[in-house]
């Protein structure tokens, strides 16, 4: 795979997901993923990056698989003594978790960038696929609601993504810039993958890093994103009152409508088989097959079904342009 290069946006769990199973395929060494840093927030005066240290995690066979994100055989003494102190403690941070956000901050403070911070956390974890940064400024997603806007994990984690969403934004990403790595990887990517992740908080969020999206469209990469939606529901988050919020469909259309300006393909889950056509229609490619992962197994086929129907179309339109 040497002479092809891959690239996967991913964020949250459905992100993670997608990167264990191209890590587990044929495809690792090809592979570099670009996550997603805007759910960054500040707790306990300590720096968190929940994405990037989920895909760190995850990668890494650190994760905790039954709730999907923070480290497993974690303990919480200091979250207890926290709140014995009169703490706010909603945001569950393990004792093993707490090493991470201690040496992110630190070194944060020392002037170290995120991108190599992450690089740092991802050699401890022993993580061989690459992990990129979309920006190593400060950009958080900000969630409108009727009572205000809310940091994405105020509304998340402490609010359990109740309240009704009236719009989304990317704080501080207008002024961000793209790192070099980042560019460079698009800018020669063959594949670029996007992950079953929301496609608001999670994918909006990097597309809202000047440069990024337009590296994305003048690649010449062969686009193909994961629906993370599978009969109209999202299997964990808040996809489905986030594409309500900013006037878009809860299906394959509405997923495809996020990503519209670029994208090559669409993946959907068998439950959806009748929207291809619809998709076709609008001149999309549209690989249909199941898209719940659960097992490292799933995970692995479905990123490798992914890459081979993407290098198949690829290669397809390569050969008309061609005979043209």
């Amino acid at each position: 795979m040497a002479d092809l290069t891959i690239t996967l946006l991913a964020g949250g769990v459905g992100g993670a997901k997608a990167a264990e199973g191209l890590a587990a395929s044929q495809y690792a060494s090809a592979t570099s993923i670009i996550g997603n840093i805007a759910d960054d927030d500040e707790f306990h005066g300590l720096w968190v990056s929940p994405d990037i240290d989920t895909l760190i995690y995850s990668l890494g066979d650190q994760i905790d698989r039954v709730q999907g994100w923070g480290r497993k055989n974690e303990t919480h003494q200091v979250l207890k003594e926290l709140n014995a102190l009169g703490q706010n403690t909603w945001m569950t941070l393990g004792d093993l978790d707490l090493a991470t956000h201690i040496y992110r901050t630190s070194q944060k403070a020392k002037g170290v960038s995120a991108s190599d911070v992450t690089t740092a956390l991802a050699k401890r974890h022993g993580v061989r696929v690459p992990i990129l940064l979309p920006t190593n400024d400060v950009v958080q997603t900000r969630v409108k609601t009727p009572a205000g806007w809310l940091s994405f994990q105020d509304f998340f984690v402490r609010e359990h993504c109740q309240p009704e969403v009236l719009d989304t934004e990317y704080k501080g990403a207008s002024d961000a810039v793209a790192t070099p790595e980042a560019l460079a990887q698009i800018t020669h990517s063959d594949i670029i993958v996007i992950a079953p992740s929301n496609p608001i908080v999670s994918i909006g969020a990097i597309l809202a890093v000047p440069e990024i999206q337009q590296a994305i469209e003048s690649s010449g990469a062969y686009v193909i994103a994961v629906s993370p939606l599978i009969g109209g529901k999202t299997i964990k988050g808040p996809a489905d009152k986030m594409l309500e919020s900013a006037g878009k469909s809860i299906d394959s259309n509405g997923i495809y409508a996020c990503y519209a300006s670029f994208l090559n393909a669409l993946v959907i889950d068998t439950v959806d088989q009748e929207e291809a056509i619809e998709l076709e229609q609008k001149g999309l490619d549209v690989l249909v097959t199941p898209t719940l992962m659960k097992t490292t197994e799933e995970k692995s086929d479905l990123l490798s079904s992914v890459v081979q129907f993407a290098l198949s179309q690829r290669h397809l339109k390569q050969g008309a342009r061609r005979a043209s």
